[in-house]
């Protein structure tokens, strides 16, 4: 393997970006529209949006910030502008302030509709804020990282009966290849391991991570059971039934080839940062979004996303590349899938080829070339809920 060089943004605390984004951040709902409204007079900068903030029990409001804080500390991140209404259950203050002591070097500030008067003048100090932070970010100057810089996220989506036999094996050789050079991957879909744990823990590092994988995932599957509702026709979907998956062990079996063949060395909550290099098991939903938004709080500031049925998904500010694990899908759906695994069903490339072509592709997109998903302005987000809103 030759050794690639990366390009992007070097972070004070030696993390890694491959993107230098003013990111805004809504803490509560009620604050989605003036946020929408700033990022529409400030070009280039990147928001979000949400359900969240106010009427939640504290864990779920934890879980909340904890995806918020996640986001704005993300390496990919330069600037951030978090606004609130003022009377919410998650403040703008707090979520501001803890962006700012987990990652001092950055541009933090915060609103609150109330205190500054309404929407009109929120907005246009909004605006204010961001293009000072927009001016601000063109200093930083562009930094040499490899592999050992990455963290990758791994996903699949709209999964199909080849998704195991061409894309998701083809994203485990990456995954292989980041860890050997001393880079992250993060392992997600706890729904979508069920049937898979003892294959997945005998990899663990030693016995308490071993126990840390069997717990979590035998976990999700009890509160599966004791919602007294069938997890068939929700996971695997319809549309995965429709591409030949036939049960949920099936999906787990394929699912789990992502991840490579190296020891987990981590499991760790929704949306944690991620603190070790090698395999970290993250517990989420199989909820693309969902999981996607997860391992982006942890600090993946790369995503390589699988699929067989074809999905727009990406991430406001995490570039994520999508492998599509057949030819047909690849070409049906081209302007949303950047690469074909197809070429392995057909016999014409080796799961080696593919690896190459995804590696190649994540050193492009380190020199600034745009995802489908950054063309398609995929600003996908959302927060797993654990409870009701009260």
């Amino acid at each position: 393997m030759k050794n690639f060089i990366l390009k992007g943004y070097r972070r004070d605390d030696n993390s890694f970006g491959f993107r230098n984004h003013i990111l805004i951040i809504p803490s509560v709902h009620c604050a989605n529209k003036v946020v929408e409204k700033i990022a529409k007079d400030t070009q280039g900068s990147v928001y979000i949006t949400h359900q969240h903030g106010c009427s939640e029990l504290d864990y779920d409001a934890r879980q909340t910030q904890d995806v918020l804080v996640g986001h704005g500390c993300n390496p990919n991140v330069y600037g951030v502008l978090v606004v609130g209404l003022g009377c919410e259950v998650v403040q703008a203050k707090e979520v501001a302030g803890e962006i700012q002591t987990r990652t001092p070097y950055k541009e933090v500030a915060y609103l609150n509709i109330q205190e500054c008067g309404g929407n009109i003048k929120t907005i246009q100090k909004g605006i204010e804020i961001v293009q000072k932070m927009l001016h601000e970010r063109l200093d930083i100057k562009i930094s040499d990282g490899d592999f050992s810089d990455v963290v990758l996220g791994t996903e699949c989506g709209g999964s199909d009966s080849f998704s195991g036999l061409s894309a998701n094996p083809a994203l485990g050789l990456v995954s292989d290849y980041i860890i050997d050079c001393k880079g992250a991957v993060i392992l997600a879909e706890t729904t979508e391991l069920i049937g898979a744990e003892y294959i997945l823990a005998k990899r663990a590092q030693n016995e308490e991570v071993k126990q840390k994988i069997l717990h979590t995932i035998k976990q999700y599957e009890e509160n599966v059971i004791n919602s007294h509702a069938d997890i068939r026709g929700a996971n695997p979907s319809p549309g995965n039934i429709a591409g030949g998956l036939s049960s949920i062990e099936e999906k787990s079996l394929g699912c789990i080839y992502k991840a490579g063949t190296r020891n987990v060395v981590d499991v760790i909550d929704y949306a944690k940062a991620i603190t070790q290099k090698g395999l970290t098991f993250m517990n989420t939903p199989g909820n693309d979004i969902e999981q996607l938004s997860g391992m982006v709080a942890g600090g993946c500031n790369l995503c390589v996303f699988t699929t067989g049925r074809g999905t727009p998904t990406g991430s406001p500010i995490t570039p994520t590349i999508k492998v599509s694990s057949n030819t047909a899908t690849f070409v049906k759906m081209n302007d949303m899938i950047d690469i074909d695994a197809g070429g392995i069903i057909r016999g014409v490339e080796s799961m080696e080829d593919v690896r190459n072509i995804i590696l190649e592709m994540i050193v492009k997109v380190s020199e600034g070339k745009q995802v489908k998903a950054e063309i398609n302005g995929q600003n996908d987000f959302s927060i797993w809920r654990l409870a009701t809103s009260v």
